[in-house]
């Protein structure tokens, strides 16, 4: 995967270098038109991280009701071979059995008081010995094969109700992720006719100022995610979109992630999972940041790149850009550092 590098970075200390000076802040004095297209992308971002949670959940299920019917067609070969065994190892048990009760097998004793000398005791003795090994073993695989058979059918059984239960799960969330995907289309058919009523200065306002500032990334897997993060400055927003191109919010810390070898899924409330927590007094660059009013309705993410300051993938009509932490959201939720 290949990323065209706007920024040069060396990696020599976990602490970043300052870079050009913060961008001021936005304008307070927005139109109604311009008010009315921010809260409309919020409004599809919210629909958007639905979307991708969704999907998320369907891979999750789809992936247990593959497991769960890989498990019933091993159980149930196991079963089949474990009755074969069952049935080869019941006759030769049984013919052991019917030899014994017609008298045809003698134990030590009998074999002492018929023979004639002691030769002829330890010869019978020896050939009683393996026929008692013999029925011993055969009877050993024959149990073994019974209990097998036995689990097999209770393991085919659990696999069978596990894909059952996904099964209905994936349907479900299918439907679900067409719902929130019919959603999410006609929420962007209201961020575009927004958009068109937006003046020249009112688009450029909403991107805010341009940083290319320099920020030195620390060594690892972390420290190469913020050089990729970074490298995608002036891309613009997309819902849905992982790069190379575009980028949404959780699109862009994949991409920037999956570049140093770390694999997250595309959904800013599943990548909140990923990691330890970490305070925001004891953010270091690389560390994910979240935004929302809980758990459940994370709806952003960022990526620390030290002095107080992130890369993200804002919303529609702004290209990944570099902003402060607050310059993110206002419902600061918790971060997450992904490596380290």
């Amino acid at each position: 995967m290949s990323v065209t590098a706007v920024v040069a970075v060396v990696a020599f200390s976990p602490s970043p270098a300052f870079a050009q000076p913060a961008a001021p802040p936005a304008p307070t004095t927005a139109s109604e038109a311009l008010k009315r297209y921010q809260e409309l992308s919020q409004q599809a971002e919210q629909v958007n991280e639905d979307l991708l949670k969704a999907r998320t959940d369907l891979q999750t299920k789809q992936a247990e009701l593959d497991k769960a019917t890989n498990d019933v067609a091993v159980a149930a070969a196991n079963e089949k071979q474990a009755m074969a065994l069952e049935e080869q190892f019941r006759g030769q048990v049984d013919q052991l059995a019917n030899a014994s009760y017609q008298g045809a097998r003698f134990n030590k004793i009998s074999a002492l008081l018929a023979g004639t000398s002691p030769d002829d005791f330890l010869e019978r003795a020896s050939a009683l010995n393996v026929l008692a090994a013999d029925n011993q073993d055969a009877l050993q695989k024959y149990t073994s094969a019974v209990n097998t058979a036995a689990d097999s059918r209770k393991l085919a059984e659990d696999g069978q109700r596990r894909a059952t239960e996904a099964k209905a799960a994936a349907e479900k969330l299918t439907a679900d992720v067409q719902k929130k995907y019919d959603d999410l289309q006609g929420q962007i058919k209201d961020v575009k006719d927004a958009e068109s009523k937006l003046s020249a200065k009112e688009k450029t306002d909403l991107k805010g100022p341009v940083d290319n500032g320099v920020y030195l990334a620390p060594a690892g897997a972390a420290g190469k995610a913020m050089d990729v993060a970074l490298a995608q400055r002036g891309k613009m927003y997309v819902w849905g979109a992982a790069g190379p191109g575009t980028f949404d919010c959780s699109g862009l810390t994949m991409y920037a992630y999956a570049a140093a070898g770390v694999s997250l899924p595309h959904s800013s409330r599943s990548q909140y999972g990923y990691g330890v927590a970490v305070s925001r007094s004891a953010l270091q660059p690389g560390d994910l940041i979240f935004y929302g009013s809980s758990v459940a309705s994370i709806h952003h993410v960022a990526m620390y790149i030290g002095d107080g300051r992130i890369v993200h993938a804002s919303t529609s009509g702004v290209p990944v850009k570099t902003d402060t932490i607050d310059g993110g959201g206002k419902d600061y939720i918790g971060a997450r550092r992904i490596v380290g």
